[in-house]
């Protein structure tokens, strides 16, 4: 839903309403406070040591009347995430607002909670995180989240920190969610600016609330999971995002493997062997995004730009486990997730049929010379 104002700038006064949104007070254009429910698992996890049979290390534990002891699975705990956003916003305020994609990311995330140990203990980066809603879930298990979304200048105002200070609050006030001493920051990451972040140390009195220390720099190096939601909507801030996320996920440990030269056909014929070395990020990033459908001139058709633009940068999976291509460049690998196999945790929301969830990894190839 738009809404367009008379005037000025058409970004700044173009009013954009969550679908997310539509059931909440009409006119209301403050920021407002929506609650979210779902189960998590309780926060002490030593019942898993315990295993079904109530042994720990081969030990049996016996009551008074010498019968097994069998330990109970603790039940699920209902939660109640409180997140403050706006009805409304302008286009360059859209993280302001709660997205359908943020919510199937935090189904996602919720889902990998449940049913294993993957993302307990971890450090993740969150990118273009919006209301902060997914690395508060998130940080229920892991031990670092990095919460971080670009600032954004105009003339008039500066964006960023809008959205920044809202996304502060929000985890200060689902804080009591946190896994035991996990810490969470919320940070200024511009997919515009180099990375590692530069200090700017003459804007550095004003700035500082939301910048990085060098320690935690360092720390967000070793961060094994990123995520993001809802950031492939414009084509130019589609190209800067995976700039950046070249830059994040460009280190990695790299492994050698003998494969045939050309495509893999006929597994009885001669080959030339040929060694390459495939270098691949121990990152990994998990992206929700919703296909937006617009009518367009060129086209001539329904179609969605923007997901287009966002699949050009992405390799199948099954075409990069074929070893057909024989480029040097660095590529990311797409392979999207089976939502169907992920159940609805939050509430209150419908789902929908276009959002998607893509598991994404980057690749460095190289053939030695010969």
């Amino acid at each position: 839903m738009v809404e367009t104002s008379n005037g000025g700038d058409l970004e700044e006064h173009e009013q954009i309403v969550s679908e997310i949104h539509l059931g909440c007070p009409p006119g209301f254009s403050g920021p407002h406070i929506s609650k979210f429910t779902f189960c998590l698992p309780p926060l002490d996890a030593d019942w898993r040591s315990h295993g079904e049979t109530g042994s720990v290390q081969g030990e049996i534990e016996l009551d008074e009347d010498g019968d097994i002891v069998v330990p109970r699975r603790p039940l699920n705990r209902s939660c109640c995430l409180s997140i403050q956003h706006n009805i409304t916003s302008s286009i360059p305020n859209v993280g302001l607002q709660v997205w359908r994609a943020e919510l199937v990311l935090s189904d996602f995330v919720l889902h990998k909670i449940h049913t294993s140990s993957e993302f307990e203990g971890i450090i993740s980066l969150e990118l273009g995180s919006g209301t902060g809603m997914v690395g508060v879930i998130l940080a229920h298990v892991a031990k670092t989240v990095f919460i971080t979304d670009p600032r954004y200048f105009c003339a008039a105002r500066d964006h960023g920190d809008e959205i920044l200070d809202n996304c502060a609050k929000n985890v200060h006030h689902n804080s009591e969610m946190f896994k035991y001493r996990a810490s969470v920051y919320v940070r200024e990451l511009n997919w515009k600016n180099s990375w590692p972040p530069t200090m700017d140390l003459e804007n550095w009195e004003t700035e500082k609330r939301f910048s990085w220390t060098s320690s935690e720099v360092e720390e967000v190096q070793g961060a094994s999971l990123l995520l993001a939601a809802d950031v492939i909507y414009s084509d130019d801030l589609t190209e800067s995002f995976f700039k950046t996320l070249e830059r994040l996920m460009s280190q990695g440990s790299e492994n050698t493997f003998w494969v045939p030269n050309g495509a893999i056909a006929d597994m009885n014929a001669e080959y030339r062997w040929s060694c390459i070395s495939l270098s691949s990020s121990s990152r990994m990033l998990y992206l929700a995004l919703e296909k937006r459908y617009n009518f367009s001139l060129d086209d001539l058709d329904i179609v969605a730009n923007g997901y287009s633009r966002f699949q050009s940068y992405l390799k199948d999976a099954d075409e990069c486990e074929s070893l057909e291509h024989d480029d040097s460049m660095p590529f990311f690998v797409g392979k999207p997730i089976d939502l169907t196999q992920i159940p609805q945790y939050v509430r209150e929301y419908n789902r929908g049929n276009d959002i998607e969830i893509w598991q994404i990894k980057y690749v460095r190839r190289k053939y030695p010379s010969q």
